[in-house]
């Protein structure tokens, strides 16, 4: 009798991914009591945003390869201890030095979580399968871990002040990593509740180089090689620029602009959140509907391209009418589009490098990762030299419509001699 249990496992994934940006968003709704604690402005701020993924970058392209050398089991435990204990020292920082230190901890505690999470779809799914895996993974669980953050921080920090708030989410993070020991391997052959009927419709879709749990080698050659993996990491990079903007400036910006109490914006962040889910299934549907049509890499990138290209113009009325109502608007169109794009990325890099997909994961999360060092920081800058957002969102929009030229214009269909089954986004069309 054939199993599921790669599906207890995807879930476990999409469990830590959630808990991952809950953790990480979290400070931005704790900003004005962080902020009188330690004496803390606009500018300075931004660069407490920055500084983390100063640290989620290195080690998102650190953790690639180790991923693949030492497989996703060990490598993600490790990863979440690091990060439950930097959550639990933020209310302890002491100041701007001591929150610079917690952040670049929080953020190399973090960065192994998607490229870990590749590497799991990769090697418990088979290819049939593994779009709507990583559509949840890359998509669902950051956009709905976000639509329910607000609520569920806000009524923390009141219930349990904003101190007890970062506590109370380090006792979540170790209780993922009690019930992970218990669940989680690096593959089907690893686990004793895995039939072996489920392992043998695994394997039946997958690569022969698939189905180990780790690399001896990485050949950075061939990654650092990649165009359509460069391309990749630029259009990411730009999606990422206004990703990282609003994830820590939008509560502000909600109470800034329109005097909102922390409860009300709690409640107003959730509607671009929510838009973000939507557009993420959204992006699954036309990937594996056009690939279906045309067999062709290259629709991934067209429906990248084109979602960010209309994410960025969703954001020009905003610039124009900045009331309450044309500002949701605005942003929740801007965000739903650019989530359309957010299980692709993942995809597109399991395309490029299938033979190392931790390390080819890596490479895109680390290109994510620095727009998330600039976004912070220049707006923080913005903020504090202007007082408004608006030169910020014209920033984001500008970046979107350069990244979205990049996946339209410059990608290019693998040749004969690199070509390999792709993957489709969602559905399990050929899977037995």
């Amino acid at each position: 009798m054939r199993t599921n249990f790669r599906w207890t496992t995807i879930a476990l994934i999409v469990a830590l991914i959630v808990i991952n940006y809950i953790d990480r968003s979290a400070v931005s709704f704790a900003v004005r009591p962080l902020s009188e604690a330690f004496g803390l402005n606009a500018a300075a701020y931004g660069v407490i945003g920055g500084v983390f993924s100063i640290g989620y970058m290195v080690f998102a392209f650190l953790s690639g390869p180790l991923v693949d050398r030492f497989g996703p089991r060990n490598v993600l435990l490790g990863s979440i201890l690091i990060w439950s204990v930097a959550t639990a020292l933020t209310p302890l920082a002491g100041g701007f030095a001591g929150l610079l230190l917690v952040r670049i901890l929080l953020g190399a505690g973090e960065a192994p979580g998607f490229p870990a999470a590749t590497r799991v779809a990769s090697r418990w799914l088979p290819a049939t399968e593994r779009g709507k895996a990583l559509a949840l993974i890359g998509g669902v669980a950051v956009s709905g871990s976000l639509l329910i953050s607000g609520p569920i921080i806000t009524q923390l920090i009141h219930v349990a002040g904003w101190r007890g708030m970062f506590w109370i989410l380090a006792v979540l993070g170790l209780a993922w990593a009690g019930v992970a020991f218990a669940l989680l391997r690096n593959t089907p052959a690893e686990h004793p509740r895995c039939s072996p009927e489920e392992r043998a419709h695994i394997a039946a879709g997958q690569a022969e180089s698939e189905g180990t749990a780790r690399e001896a080698r990485v050949d950075w050659r061939a990654i650092l090689t990649n165009r359509n993996l460069w391309i990749t990491g630029i259009g990411y990079f730009a999606w990422g620029f206004m990703f990282w903007g609003f994830m820590y400036w939008l509560p502000e910006f909600l109470a800034k602009s329109y005097q909102l109490s922390i409860r009300q914006v709690g409640a107003f962040s959730v509607a671009p959140w929510a838009a973000g889910v939507v557009g993420a299934l959204l992006g699954g549907l036309l990937v594996d509907r056009l690939y279906a049509r045309y067999q062709r890499v290259r629709t991934r990138f067209l429906i990248m391209g084109t979602a960010l290209l209309l994410s960025g113009a969703s954001l020009i009325p905003i610039m124009v009418s900045p009331s309450l109502t044309t500002a949701l608007v605005s942003i929740s169109l801007g965000v739903g589009l650019g989530f359309v794009t957010g299980g692709i990325w993942w995809v597109a890099a399991i395309d490029a490098a299938p033979t190392h997909p931790g390390a080819a994961a890596g490479f895109a999360d680390a290109a994510f990762a620095s727009s998330g060092i600039l976004a912070p920081v220049v707006m923080g800058f913005i903020v504090h030299n202007t007082g408004t957002f608006g030169s910020g969102f014209a920033l984001m929009s500008a970046l979107a419509v350069i990244g979205a030229l990049a996946m339209l214009l410059f990608t290019r269909e693998p040749g004969h001699g690199e070509r390999h089954a792709p993957v489709p986004m969602t559905g399990d069309r050929g899977a037995s």
